[in-house]
């Protein structure tokens, strides 16, 4: 089986129609708090964000956090990367940039953090797209990945309202025992694995959505905020994200 569930002309298709691509970060950024803590704990300089086209995160810990840090991904719109940049105060050439196969690439250099926000649950074989990630990364240094988390009250309005997209990730990988397990038998030291955010719901090609779609969606979303305000916990029924953190 083919363990990319993805191909370039997906990405091409999938972020040159997207509404809202280029904004400002803001501090508070989503994973921001604990980045800030790993980058303090480890006195991290360097990190590479994989997969991570237009670089949120790449230019988020550039700005905020001061470290040197570049994007990599398989598919790369340089116009789009410079509007981002410049919407946040930085120029072209402040992050670096390559394009590249992931699986091909051979690294020039190694970071003290490796990063990816939902990339790996677009691969068939999770313990191998883990195992890709670590010929970045400097001994002693961080992983840390998220992907969302579809086994919830979110992958159900994904599958009902955009079966599409849906099908374009491996709902498998989402499981805290498998991504635990991965990072241990590769070799990874205090890995830890769970989920992230009380609630949230989306979905990428809201727009295009009935009346009917938007007017559940809105309605679910204000349940959930509404419920896990009652009941604060993060969990697998309702938690947006999933989170893996592991040392080399």
């Amino acid at each position: 089986m083919d363990n990319n569930l993805t191909d370039r002309a997906f990405w091409k298709a999938f972020w040159e129609s997207r509404i809202g691509l280029i904004f400002k970060l803001k501090p508070n950024y989503v994973f921001g708090d604990i980045l800030g803590k790993v980058i303090a704990e480890k006195n991290a300089k360097t990190a590479i964000e994989l997969g991570g086209f237009p670089g949120y995160y790449a230019i988020y810990l550039k700005k905020y956090k001061g470290l040197k840090t570049t994007l990599l991904d398989y598919f790369i719109h340089q116009g789009l990367v410079n509007q981002l940049l410049e919407v946040n105060d930085l120029k072209e050439g402040d992050i670096g940039i390559i394009e590249a196969d992931l699986f091909t690439y051979v690294p020039e250099e190694k970071y003290d953090m490796v990063l990816s926000f939902g990339l790996i649950e677009h691969f068939n074989d999770t313990k191998f797209i883990i195992g890709e990630h670590l010929k970045f990364l400097k001994p002693g240094g961080t992983l840390f990945i998220t992907l969302p988390n579809f086994k919830s009250v979110n992958g159900w309005v994904q599958r009902k309202f955009d079966k599409e997209n849906y099908d374009k990730h491996n709902i498998n990988s989402m499981d805290l025992a498998l991504l635990k397990n991965s990072c241990e038998a590769l070799g990874l030291k205090n890995v830890e694995a769970y989920y992230h955010g009380k609630f949230s719901v989306w979905l990428e090609n809201k727009s295009e959505q009935t009346a009917f779609a938007k007017l559940m969606m809105k309605t679910i979303w204000l349940a959930g905020k509404v419920f896990t305000k009652v009941v604060p916990i993060e969990s697998k029924a309702l938690s947006p994200y999933m989170v893996v953190k592991a040392e080399l």
